[in-house]
């Protein structure tokens, strides 16, 4: 796929199928920073094969941890608990890998040496001073290279403190998570006292239940205050990784646009996955939804304009911007203001490309209202994807509107879904 440099999608007649989803991203990455981090050897099964997940191995690796493939998307992780990033001096390129950036800034401050984290250019535009304010607060010794709250950073690393600490909620629930995760190996017991409403919450659930399979248990004080306790992780012996709930969002709405049915496998009602949520939102637009404890199927259905709040659901809520170009009536998509730090700023990226089609679009500082035209209006257009995965995923469901797209940079998805396209085109249907 990396010298397709555009893809043109003809308009479909129909979407449907069934796909067995690839691993959640926020879980593999989870996962191999808390195998790492834990005492005996961890088995993950259905762990995510892509750029992020391979930076975060990678990172590992320099640390001197073992990983062993034992399958196609399976590996074996040998942990190294408190002894881990013990090294004189590392740098680590960790691409756009959002995930891997946080969460590594505050776990290497856990360990002993003088350690550099960087990334390709957008990671250097991705704010992450919300985070280091916290850590220096438990003890970290981090200097900024570049721009004061921006990677590129250098980590002098001696153990954190611990104690209380706070932490601003309204950017970015992987700050959270990443003191969470380190939280254990402090010194003292670790309380974070989050300032403001904290956003994406179902991110930070999946944290709270990846350690409690490591076997450590936080006090959740109503995503207000968190109490980390002293202790070791260990390893569960084998892992299991919930299909992505944000991809199965693309698959679902190909259905609920173009009749389906869509059946995804891999998650559905015992999810821990905010994510899943989407399939009530669909079910909100006018989608008809069967659930099963981890499946999910759509079939289409007259869709109509809502009004939604999605804090709770930013990655998947970026879906909703290719069904608002079919439903009837206006769409807005309220309290998003988290996409603007993320791997382009989506909010302006999503309006900028929705007008190109021909939709009346206003872009607010945390929404978006899309205004749908009749579908003879809408017109053929290439779609700039700002090496973001997510654009082009997203922009993808356009042809099964009834009008022909053409995703330049498709290749970007291999950030997180390197067979997108391969799984997308498999359903469509022509006559």
């Amino acid at each position: 796929m990396k010298e397709i440099s555009h893809l043109t999608l003809s308009p479909a007649a129909k979407f449907s199928g069934e796909i067995v989803l690839p691993g959640s991203k926020s879980m593999s990455n989870r996962a191999l920073l808390l195998a790492a981090l834990s005492t005996g050897t961890t088995e993950i099964k259905n762990l995510l094969t892509s750029d992020d997940t391979e930076y975060m191995q990678k990172a590992l690796l320099q640390l001197g941890v073992e990983i062993i493939p034992t399958g196609p998307v399976s590996v074996k992780l040998k942990g190294v608990g408190q002894n881990w990033a013990q090294k004189e001096r590392a740098e680590f390129y960790l691409g756009n890998a959002g995930t891997a950036m946080r969460s590594l800034t505050a776990a290497l401050c856990l360990g002993r040496g003088d350690f550099t984290l960087t990334g390709d250019p957008r990671m250097l535009e991705r704010p992450i001073g919300d985070l280091v304010d916290a850590l220096r607060q438990a003890g970290a010794n981090i200097d900024y290279l570049g721009q004061e709250s921006y990677p590129p950073m250098r980590i002098q690393a001696r153990g954190l403190q611990g104690g209380t600490v706070r932490i601003k909620g309204n950017t970015s629930s992987q700050y959270l998570s990443a003191l969470l995760m380190a939280g254990p190996y402090a010194a003292q017991p670790l309380t974070i006292e989050v300032e403001g409403e904290l956003i994406s919450k179902p991110y930070v659930n999946i944290t709270l239940n990846e350690m409690r399979r490591f076997g450590i248990n936080v006090e959740n004080d109503d995503f207000k205050r968190f109490v980390v306790p002293q202790g070791s992780y260990v390893s569960p012996g084998v892992l299991e990784v919930e299909g992505d709930a944000s991809a199965a969002s693309y698959f679902l709405a190909g259905a609920a646009l173009a009749h389906g049915p869509v059946r995804v496998k891999g998650a559905g009602r015992s999810s821990v996955q905010g994510d899943v949520l989407f399939a009530e939102v669909l079910q909100k637009m006018g989608a008809q939804v069967e659930w099963g404890p981890d499946w999910i199927e759509v079939r289409g259905g007259t869709l109509r304009g809502v009004d939604l709040d999605l804090n709770h659901i930013p990655d998947a809520a970026m879906t909703l911007v290719p069904l608002a170009l079919f439903a009837q009536g206006s769409t807005t998509l309220r309290n998003i203001g988290s996409w603007r730090v993320k791997e382009t700023d989506r909010i302006h990226a999503m309006a900028t490309e929705a007008r190109k089609i021909g939709a009346q679009v206003e872009e607010g500082p945390d929404y978006l209202v899309i205004n749908p035209r009749p579908v003879s209006e809408y017109v053929h257009t290439d779609i700039d994807t700002y090496d973001d995965h997510r654009m082009a995923m997203s922009f993808a469901l356009v042809s099964l509107g009834g009008i022909s797209v053409t995703i330049n940079d498709p290749k970007c998805v291999e950030k997180t879904f390197p067979n997108y396209f391969a799984e997308f085109q498999k359903m469509l249907s022509y006559n």
